[in-house]
């Protein structure tokens, strides 16, 4: 029996993220992490031992409170810290504050337009304002970064080498001082990776649970 896969989405989007991955793993045992910005919450709990299998600020969140009996964690457009800092490469702190600024006045025009730069304009019924700035606060100040360099579970860094949301230079030194830490760039990926390269994502998951298995 494969390890079973507990699914954590990003800020803006939900567990239907990664519909097009599960598809592709088939009877994979898999739970679904969703923090309720469109429908209801969700944090199951596996029983046995899992992956953590993130998209982008759902890495800081499986870095912050791993799933019980996790083995691993694979980071898909994933980071430690969003913002940049001063020696750590990142989002300038100038749009996310922008963001921030306009989001009580008009969260779902921040949020479309959040998803149109990621490259994704379906449409979307907001359930969850509150919990969707709340992350968006989480998003501008969190760093992960001492919980990253101290970890003792393998990492997996899965990157677009066209993301438009992160930065080259922060998508190479993200958990720059993990132990162990395994890279992979999909060529042209984006940050949707779930999403447009799903057939890449599901051979990650294989081949990360056989290695840590």
């Amino acid at each position: 029996m494969p390890l079973t896969a507990v699914f954590f989405h990003g800020w803006g989007f939900d567990s239907g993220i990664w519909d097009r991955v599960s598809r592709l793993l088939g009877d994979w045992p898999a739970l679904y992490f969703d923090r309720g910005y469109f429908g209801a919450p969700g944090a199951p709990v596996a029983d046995g031992p899992c992956i953590a299998v993130t998209h982008s600020f759902g890495t800081m969140l499986a870095l912050r409170d791993p799933p019980a009996h996790c083995a691993g964690i694979l980071a898909i457009n994933g980071f430690d810290r969003f913002v940049a800092a001063p020696g750590s490469p990142g989002v300038p702190g100038r749009i996310v504050e922008r963001m921030t600024a306009r989001f009580d006045e008009e969260p779902e025009a921040v949020l479309h337009e959040f998803r149109r730069r990621c490259g994704w304009e379906s449409p979307f019924t907001l359930r969850s304002a509150q919990v969707l700035g709340e992350d968006l606060r989480r998003l501008a100040t969190m760093d992960c970064t001492a919980i990253s360099t101290r970890t003792e579970l393998p990492i997996l860094s899965l990157q677009g080498s066209a993301d438009p949301i992160l930065p080259e230079a922060m998508r190479a030194a993200v958990f720059a001082k993990t132990r162990g830490i395994q890279r992979a760039t999909i060529a042209k990926g984006g940050h949707l990776l779930p999403l447009t390269e799903p057939e890449a994502c599901a051979r990650a998951i294989r081949d990360f649970a056989e290695v840590i298995a």
